[in-house]
């Protein structure tokens, strides 16, 4: 099994890219958001918990997104692996990640993260405000702490991935196909 890392920031097209990731090497999406709204929607207890936390306005601790990603692993079947998206978030998260695949007798094989610089993600992250109506986004003080949380959390993410020899940064800049093209070079190689 193969087990891809997604990364980058808002607005570096990873929404984007993964779709043609998961169809060219036959790889499960696990996007941590949407594996929430399916538990919820199911009624699972793990969703009965999540949407508990959600309504009171409480993150949604990590045990409980680590939990639906071991079953799925545990789960899935006709893949020759996994795309995580949304997860790990935290050098914490990281870690659990390598001891859940360690005890399948596997390893994460990559962390494939796109890269955009500050000012496009901005310029993104509007422009997908106003085609999604997402209001949150449209206003420049939260575009501006999306910014900031992503640099003040992800850098020691791409350290940790760069010392285990398994970061391999995507210029995100240009067409989607080109962009794309930049990717399945490297995933190719796995």
């Amino acid at each position: 099994m193969k087990y891809y890392v997604l990364f980058g920031p808002p607005g570096a097209g990873k929404g984007t890219q993964a779709g043609a990731m998961v169809q060219r090497y036959n790889l499960l999406h696990l996007s941590t958001g949407e594996l929430l709204r399916a538990e919820i929607a199911a009624g699972t207890e793990l969703g009965l918990k999540a949407k508990a936390l959600i309504e009171a306005g409480s993150l949604v601790p990590d045990e409980v997104v680590e939990g639906m990603i071991a079953a799925k692993f545990k789960s899935a079947s006709g893949v020759e692996g996994f795309l995580l998206d949304g997860f790990p978030r935290t050098i914490a998260q990281a870690e659990v990640l390598d001891n859940m695949v360690e005890e399948m007798g596997e390893a994460v094989t990559a962390c494939i993260s796109l890269m955009i610089p500050d000012e496009l993600i901005r310029e993104r992250i509007a422009h997908r405000a106003q085609i999604e109506g997402r209001a949150d986004d449209a206003r420049p003080e939260v575009v501006e702490n999306r910014v900031r949380t992503y640099h003040a959390k992800t850098e020691a993410l791409i350290n940790y991935y760069r010392q285990a020899g398994k970061y391999h940064e995507i210029d995100g800049i240009g067409s989607i196909e080109e962009v794309r093209e930049r990717i399945f070079s490297v995933m190719d190689q796995f």
